[in-house]
């Protein structure tokens, strides 16, 4: 709720520096830090001593994380779960046993930001020790660290353990620090027994019982509320994830572990996120908290991190923002929201028309024209960017045609005045002068098979005929599709790159040919308005399609959805370990578009 997280592989170990138990979020939703690398569990029945880590019998992903051990006869239920908003994790443990086992519980500590690494002795940690907790003050932050427990004691060592990070050393990043271990928990368990252990930075006190029932109770609402399928419960967990508070408004992180929460990334992310799963206020406060930045027509891309301040350098932000406005009445009837923001509305579409920052005005052609680097496919090696895609992207004109028939149906039924049916036919007829093959830039006839021509579609309103959609979304399917998600580039281009790894080949394969599943979306809906949504079709598009993404919920990060994936087999995960967008386009789809459960008042403006 935050931006801080607990992250660890399956089997209870570090493979990234970014993992922990506890990564604190200081500024949130950003500035996250590292508190608790890890917790080392093992346990001595009859005198002979286990680890957990080597007995993990099943693992499971319901409502909470739950690891299930069974040790010598000792059948062990581990639950990790963080209260909603806080820098603090649980760990909760439910013992069966017939007789005495004593656990011991060593955690590794730290105190560094999640990008940097930690050598030996270059961090002291301050400790007081009393009944059942021990208080570590570190001394580069001005931070406490509890370790709090049920029963048990504490036993001091102090020593430091070098650790290395295989995940990271793969990327060719740094990937070996140093950990703290100031000690071991011991607890003494006769027979069937729940503790729990407790890390905090929050400063106060916790009754972890009523910590884990209100968290059970709040996704147990958050599923609820959605009114889904049973099979959609893990996506709206995982979608849950991703909205966090930066002040006193909510917003939408991009990705874990390390993304902030970026203008595009939300806005897209917004009808998976907010409007298939129910949560109408949240899309009324995103979108009123976005239009409260409007400027000179653009909506911020990103927010620094220390001051706040808006980074508007997107030339598509503004154009989803009209679109996801659209999409939220839609759901909702709520006409009275765009009155009210009906200003900012209309200074979008003006500035655009009239010109703004980075190079954004219409063209004679009424097509918008852009700086590089402005669209989401915006990566960078230095200050070269890898796909420019500067002048006239396809999906800028897509999306600036379906915002023009947006504001024409808003004013159409708030009585304001505008001509946008007018400059939308005038768009249309300027597009399709120049539209006389398949291109990514219009302007320069760039000829690359990449995704977003997909959205010349997919929106809800297309300037293209019936025949031209067919023919794009049966090439995307042909050459860009794999069982994740879309390629950014065929395969059959010479500027293809299949494997994003390695600190330079990175960014040059970040939209060169790698995978992202968030494209499945747009092409899944395009893909069923070119088949009418028939059930048949519609039953192939998740098989085909949905289904292949949702079963890499399974490995990676379980119960969430990877930012990218390589672009050649075997399709390895790469990138953040949980994305905002990626979850919200497969559960948007599959609601929208595969179960065909639409928007209560979709027909709004055509009554």
């Amino acid at each position: 709720g935050i931006g801080g997280y607990a992250s660890l592989t399956v089997s209870g170990g570090n493979s990234r520096k970014f993992h922990g138990l506890l990564v604190a979020s200081l500024l949130p939703p950003t500035r996250r830090w590292v508190f608790v690398s890890n917790v080392f569990e093992s346990l001595n029945v009859s005198g002979e001593w286990f680890c957990f880590r080597d007995h993990l019998k099943l693992f499971r992903y319901g409502l909470l994380p739950e690891f299930l051990y069974d040790i010598n006869g000792v059948f062990v239920r581990k639950t990790v779960f963080m209260p909603h908003g806080e820098n603090t994790t649980v760990l909760k443990y439910d013992v069966s046993s017939d007789g005495k086992i004593f656990f011991v519980f060593t955690p590794q500590i730290n105190s560094r930001h999640f990008y940097d690494l930690t050598s030996k002795e270059s961090v002291y940690f301050p400790q007081e020790v009393s009944e059942n907790q021990v208080v570590f003050k570190p001394v580069n932050i001005n931070k406490a660290l509890t370790i709090w427990w049920t029963n048990g004691f504490f036993e001091p060592s102090q020593t430091w353990v070098d650790v290395s990070y295989e995940v990271d050393r793969r990327r060719g990043e740094g990937w070996q620090e140093s950990v703290f271990q100031p000690g071991s928990i011991k607890v003494k368990v006769d027979g069937d027994k729940t503790f729990y252990l407790v890390l905090t930075v929050e400063g106060k006190s916790y009754d972890p019982f009523f910590e884990f029932e209100r968290e059970v109770e709040r996704r147990r609402a958050v599923v609820g509320r959605a009114g889904l399928p049973y099979d959609v419960t893990s996506l709206l967990l995982a979608a849950d994830s991703f909205v966090v508070r930066r002040g006193l408004l909510r917003t939408v992180i991009a990705g874990y572990h390390w993304f902030s929460d970026w203008g595009r990334d939300t806005l897209i992310s917004l009808p998976g996120l907010t409007l298939a799963t129910g949560r109408f206020e949240l899309a009324r406060e995103i979108l009123l908290n976005f239009a409260k930045h409007e400027r000179n027509g653009l909506i911020p891309n990103a927010f620094l991190d220390e001051t706040g301040e808006a980074i508007y350098n997107t030339v598509d932000a503004p154009l989803w923002f009209i679109d996801r406005v659209y999409q939220y009445v839609k759901y909702t009837s709520d006409l009275g929201f765009v009155e009210r923001i009906w200003d900012h509305l209309v200074s979008i579409v003006e500035h655009y028309v009239s010109g703004t920052d980075f190079g954004i005005k219409m063209d004679d052609d009424y097509l918008i024209s852009h700086d590089a680097g402005l669209t989401w496919m915006d990566a960078k090696v230095g200050d070269v960017f890898v796909t420019p895609r500067a002048r006239k992207a396809v999906e800028i004109q897509a999306l600036w045609y379906n915002a023009l028939r947006i504001m024409d149906r808003f004013s159409g039924r708030l009585g304001k005045k505008g001509g946008y049916n007018g400059l939308a036919e005038r768009v249309k007829e300027g597009f399709l002068a120049q539209y006389d093959g398949q291109y990514d830039v219009v302007d320069v006839k760039d000829a690359s098979c990449r995704p977003n021509k997909v959205f010349l579609v997919s929106l809800d309103f297309s300037m293209i005929n019936k025949g031209l959609q067919e023919e794009i979304v049966e090439d995307v399917n042909n050459r860009l599709l794999t069982p994740y998600g879309l390629r950014t580039l065929s395969n059959d281009d010479s500027r293809f790159l299949g494997s994003y790894i390695g600190d330079y080949n990175k960014e040059y394969a970040y939209h060169n040919g790698t995978v992202w599943p968030w494209l499945i979306g747009p092409f899944t809906k395009a893909f069923l308005k070119t088949k009418n949504y028939e059930s048949s079709w519609r039953d192939y598009a998740y098989k085909n399609f949905v289904e292949p993404v949702l079963s890499s919920m399974e490995y990676g990060c379980i119960g969430s959805l990877n930012e990218i994936f390589d672009g050649d087999e075997p399709f390895t995960p790469r990138g953040c370990v949980a994305q905002a967008w990626s979850v919200a386009e497969a559960l948007r789809a599959l609601v929208e578009d595969v179960y065909y459960i639409r928007p209560r008042f979709e027909n709004i403006f055509y009554l």
